[in-house]
């Protein structure tokens, strides 16, 4: 029998084409790269697909390496992954090569579960009115 860590069991669903591949999965987050929102230890349900959009918490490869962040998308088109401690660097995506695995669409910490919907629309920016205090 195969070795069951995370990378055996991603390494099995990309390459395959069976219906059991395409379900979600449960991976243990380790480390403290996506804290406070993902504590170490803390399980994620990971839905596979390559959807992603702004503000998506994902499962990617970046140039053979997998990593667990919220993927950004800037105004003027820039990709990149934040972590959620800030201590650690952003991976800035242009000019790599990477791919989405899945998104995270469930997260269990000590049995309290949330739930992560990105169907929604992301909301309007505020309108801001301009005025001209100067009287001209």
């Amino acid at each position: 029998m195969s070795d069951p860590t995370p990378e055996s069991i991603l390494a099995a669903t990309s390459g395959s084409t069976g219906c059991s591949m395409h379900e979600p999965y449960a991976l243990q987050v380790l480390g403290d790269q996506m804290e406070p929102e993902f504590p170490d230890r803390c399980v994620v349900i990971i839905e596979p697909t390559d959807q992603r959009r702004n503000g998506t918490y994902c499962f990617v490869e970046v140039e053979g390496v997998r990593w667990f962040r919220k993927y950004v998308k800037d105004t003027d088109g820039r990709e990149r992954l934040i972590a959620e401690n800030r201590l650690y660097p952003d991976i800035e995506l242009d000019g790599l090569d990477w791919k989405v695995l899945g998104v995270i669409i469930q997260r269990n910490i000590r049995r309290k579960i949330k739930h992560y919907d990105y169907s929604q629309e992301p909301l309007a920016a505020p309108v801001v009115e301009i005025r001209d205090l100067t009287g001209r």
